[in-house]
């Protein structure tokens, strides 16, 4: 019984002892420099699905994998539309399968073979306006969860995880204490020396062990995280989600792509004419636009109708306003003397015709001779009545050209001074831009223009003066295309061609994200994933820039989103 129990606690002293020695030295391996791993390779970012994607000339395919579904994205390559109504034929492990379309560019086929294998092969015809492609696609479906392993004895973890986390100093001290005890029972056929050094030993790892550990949790309860519970999770359940990956590349899920509405186009070198921005304001066209103002001092009154509101149409002739020109005192007295003297002119000239009247009848008086009495008196009653008409007629302020009210000052009982404006008649379908210039442009060329809030304006060149203004040329350009919203002094921003030519990427404005670094435009690289370059523009257009570097041609680049892209974290 004894030589049992020997054996039995020479077989523990030299477990003990190696364990003390893999402790000892995996302590001192792993603390040396603190080396966890920290060159490994970087993984992708999470996923909802599993996934695999394939591109041709003319579509992008991206292939989710649910728990017995997958789901196909069918963009454009080119603009990353989705694409809608196509139909697409699938060579799965089963036999070929046709997808069902769920709605905008995303279809779907069963896929019970999922849960026999980890990697499919799948062959995807595409079948869109009149357009034919193939599509290899490779679907690697992650590892399962590695089995749950079985639990030991709550004394003999306890132990293993004390001897593993001890220090190098507690390992060496009990290492060297193990390899005593294991001495002593082979020289020796007591164990009971033997047993006490084993037991001080015991004493000696599990109390430093408790003291180093105090107040941490059991390494048994520390459970690292599952690297197949991606799999779980259907490919439409919707969860997915846009994230930046560590090297400031952004992964955008095509289901979250549809979301932004995230569009792109290819980039192409070409020849561009080089324009310069410059500031600018609406004006009025000068031959279909006028001003109502008051050519004699007096009062304003409104007509019939009343004042015009702001924005009323009009048209020429019409009556805006009247103006009572104000009668001095001074000047009613000498009107009323001139009235006074017409007066006793007509009664006496009106007594000469009656009795020319009677004496031409008889042969007495010459015929001219009553005429010419007849003569004088019809002018005597014209000055009358046109005395009377200055005393009590206003002056009408009529509108010169066809067009709507822009601006009014008129207030009725106001007194208007000679010349003052009282209404600006505008035609909103004829609109000019005045710019200042600080070099030459390109004669008669066209011009674009943009306005505050984005929007774009077309422009025909109208002339350029030849006085300087501010140290500028004022040039002006009529626009030709709609002119909604626009107002008469709004500030815009105008695009001219200087003539020069100069060669780069034509690229949308809205593709150009202004960062505190410089611009950037996010280039589409696959199916999933963008990737930031930082470039140098120069002004085209009111619509696009050219990127005089950092992009070459034929690259997909974001032209609607970008700056939604930007945001993403």
């Amino acid at each position: 019984m004894l030589i049992r129990l020997a054996a039995a606690l020479r077989a523990l002293a030299v477990s003990l002892a190696l364990a003390a020695a893999s402790a000892s030295g995996s302590a001192a391996l792993a603390h040396e420099g603190h080396s966890h791993g920290d060159d490994a390779v970087q993984a992708p970012p999470p996923q909802a699905a599993p996934r695999a994607e394939a591109v041709s000339t003319a579509f992008e395919l991206v292939a989710v994998a649910g728990k017995d579904r997958v789901r196909l994205y069918l963009d454009r390559f080119a603009s990353n539309e989705p694409v809608s109504g196509a139909r697409i034929e699938v060579e799965t492990p089963d036999g070929p399968v046709e997808a069902t379309a769920a709605g905008d560019g995303v279809y779907e086929i069963a896929a019970p073979w999922l849960a026999r294998g980890r990697r499919h092969d799948l062959l995807a015809t595409v079948s869109a306006d009149s357009a034919t492609d193939v599509l290899a696609l490779d679907l690697h479906l992650p590892e399962p969860a590695p089995a749950a392993v079985v639990p030991s004895p709550a004394w003999l973890a306890n132990l293993r995880h004390h001897l593993t986390h001890q220090g190098p100093i507690g390992a060496a001290a009990g290492g060297f204490l193990l390899g005593l005890a294991v001495i002593m029972l082979v020289r020796s056929r007591r164990a009971l020396p033997a047993f006490a050094v084993l037991a001080l030993t015991l004493t000696l790892l599990l109390g430093t062990a408790a003291l180093a550990h105090e107040g941490h949790a059991d390494g048994a309860q520390e459970a690292a995280p599952v690297q197949g519970a991606a799999l779980t999770a259907p490919a439409t359940s919707g969860v997915e989600r846009a994230r930046r990956l560590p090297d400031g590349a952004v992964f955008v899920p095509k289901s979250m792509q549809r979301l932004l509405a995230l569009r792109t186009g290819l980039t192409g070198i070409a020849d561009h004419r080089r324009t310069v921005e410059l500031p600018g304001r609406v004006i009025a066209d000068p031959n279909a636009s006028g001003v109502v103002q008051s050519s004699v001092g007096g009062r304003l009154a409104a007509p019939s109708g009343g004042f015009p509101n702001l924005g009323a149409r009009v048209r020429k002739g019409d009556v805006l306003a009247t103006v009572t020109p104000p009668v001095q005192a001074v000047d009613l007295s000498d009107m009323r003397q001139t009235q006074g003297d017409l007066d006793q002119q007509i009664a006496i000239t009106g007594r000469k015709v009656a009795r020319y009247e009677r004496l031409a009848a008889t042969g007495a008086v010459a015929q001219t001779a009553l005429e010419d009495a007849r003569a004088e008196l019809t002018g005597l009653k014209d000055r009358r009545a046109a005395l009377d008409t200055i005393r009590r007629a206003p002056e009408e302020l009529v509108a010169p050209v066809d067009g709507v009210v822009a601006e009014r000052s008129a207030v009725a009982g106001q007194m208007a001074a000679p010349g003052t404006m009282v209404f600006r008649i505008v035609d909103p379908e004829k609109l000019y831009v005045e710019a200042l210039s600080f070099v030459a442009l390109e004669p008669g060329a066209a011009a674009t223009a943009r306005l505050p809030d984005g929007r774009n304006l077309a422009l025909a060149s109208r002339g350029a003066g030849l006085a300087d203004r501010n140290q500028a040329v004022p040039v002006q350009f009529a626009i030709t295309g709609s002119i909604e919203g626009v107002r008469l002094g709004q500030f815009v921003t105008v695009l001219a061609p200087t003539g020069e030519t100069v060669a780069g990427l034509a690229v949308p404005r809205s593709g150009v994200v202004r960062t505190e670094s410089g611009a950037v435009v996010y280039e589409h690289v696959s199916a999933e994933r963008y990737e930031p370059r930082a470039v140098r523009v120069e002004p085209l257009d009111a619509e696009r820039v050219i990127v005089a570097g950092g992009v070459g041609a034929g690259r997909r680049i974001v032209v609607q989103g970008a700056e939604l892209l930007d945001q993403v974290r």
